[in-house]
């Protein structure tokens, strides 16, 4: 989704008796472990202007109590306008191609009150109610896919597992027609493969899927059924205003954040997992024994330990504040970085130290506030599903390469493996 991570220029060495230089950040060396980076931000420089790899200045925010306070901050918008950069600087800061597709009016870009009144059209999808109907489905769809390597005794876990099955699922919730859900998977794919690169191919997907939306809109007003793309339509056509680049941008976010999410729960909580072997026993044993508890608590510490998010979506302040002691001036961007908030000692106890029954776990893996994820439920489903039926179908399931091969794909919002190859007992 984003351009090619480069280092950030650290500063000279400090004088006798001042703080250490910081750290490089957005090199390929701190995409495969930041935790370290963001231990010295949040000590030293707990709200950090830094240059990002795309040229754009921003403030990073990684203790737990600023974050938690920027956001739910109403002086922080997610209008783009609000960045106080010129017009050629702004489209640095979104999704690839959503301002030339004119996909810019979704929930991730809006404020109160349009935020308000389109949040509330879709959130009545994702209730926990409305999700645990879906729960069969899911089921079907993760026992389906692990089907497709089983007999093999191995796969790439991202590209066979954890990248399709939020992909066929939200497509369902759509209402995408089975036979057009592999375009969907040929469009989310480009913006995984290009996700560290060019923003080119990225943006070409997003104009086919945005074509394609529009087209799928029109043919669904003359068959409407119990989908949300068709709940979308029932709302415009009763006075709720839901103009047809609303329903478009709604359908594509909630398509676009609800799988790379997903992707990245599965895949980074498998690798934690592969990482913590005692840990992960204790959870096999448990799933063994029919518990469901230390599933439920475990896939919040997964959240917590390494998210799939890494740092919220883009802020913009819309007049001078100050955060963490620091002085923001209006037009400035904010990222709240997630992952650094939730290893914050000053929250979370021994916070470097994977405990899947963790009690206390207030993470913001999801955000806070008002933009708190709308498909968390769902993603929540999905992750405890997906983990659940591998571990218990493959119970010796384990990484065919050493850990330093593997590659964390580059970018600035996301965090999550390029590849996770395994290997394990053949099984039908």
């Amino acid at each position: 989704m984003h351009d090619d991570p480069a280092a950030e220029t650290a500063p000279d060495s400090p004088v006798d008796g001042a703080a250490p230089a910081a750290p490089t950040l957005f090199d390929w060396e701190f995409a495969t472990d930041p935790y370290p980076a963001y231990a010295w931000l949040r000590e030293h420089s707990p709200v950090h202007r830094t240059k990002l790899p795309s040229g754009v200045e921003a403030w990073l925010v990684t203790r737990y109590a600023d974050a938690r306070q920027a956001l739910a901050d109403q002086r922080l918008s997610k209008n783009p306008e609000n960045h106080a950069e010129p017009a050629h600087a702004k489209g640095k800061t979104g999704i690839p191609g959503e301002r030339k597709a004119e996909l810019m009016t979704h929930l991730l870009n809006i404020d109160p009150p349009d935020h308000t009144r389109l949040r509330r059209l879709v959130s009545k999808a994702f209730t926990p109610g409305r999700v645990a109907e879906f729960t069969p489905r899911v089921q079907e769809l993760t026992d389906h896919l692990i089907d497709g390597f089983a007999a093999r005794g191995e796969a790439d876990l991202i590209h066979e597992f954890a990248f399709p099955l939020p992909i066929y699922a939200i497509c369902e919730m759509l209402g995408v027609p089975r036979e057009d859900q592999d375009d969907f998977r040929d469009w989310a794919g480009m913006m995984i493969r290009h996700g560290g690169g060019p923003r080119g191919g990225v943006a070409r997907s997003v104009k086919q899927m945005r074509t394609y939306l529009v087209e799928l809109i029109h043919r669904k007003r003359d068959d409407l059924g119990d989908d949300l793309i068709s709940g979308l339509i029932r709302a415009s056509d009763h006075g709720e205003h839901l103009t047809e680049n609303e329903a478009a941008a709604m359908a594509f976010i909630l398509l676009f954040a609800g799988f790379e999410t997903t992707v990245n729960l599965i895949g980074n909580g498998l690798h934690t997992l592969f990482a913590h072997p005692a840990q992960r026993r204790r959870l096999q044993d448990s799933l063994a024994a029919g518990e469901s508890e230390l599933l439920a608590t475990g896939v919040e510490e997964l959240l917590r330990y390494d998210g799939p998010v890494e740092l919220a979506t883009w802020r913009f302040a819309t007049r001078p504040l100050t955060l963490g002691g620091q002085a923001i001036e209006a037009g400035d961007p904010v990222l709240v970085v997630l992952a650094a908030a939730d290893r914050d000692p000053a929250r979370f106890a021994e916070p470097d130290t994977l405990d899947l029954s963790r009690g206390d776990n207030q993470h913001l893996g999801y955000g806070h506030g008002i933009h708190y994820c709308l498909g968390a439920p769902l993603a929540r489903l999905e992750g405890r599903t997906a983990l659940a039926t591998l571990l218990t179908r493959l119970p010796d399931l384990e990484l065919a390469v050493d850990p330093n091969e593997l590659r964390w794909r580059g970018g600035l919002i996301m965090r999550g493996l390029r590849t996770l190859p395994v290997r394990f007992t053949p099984s039908n």
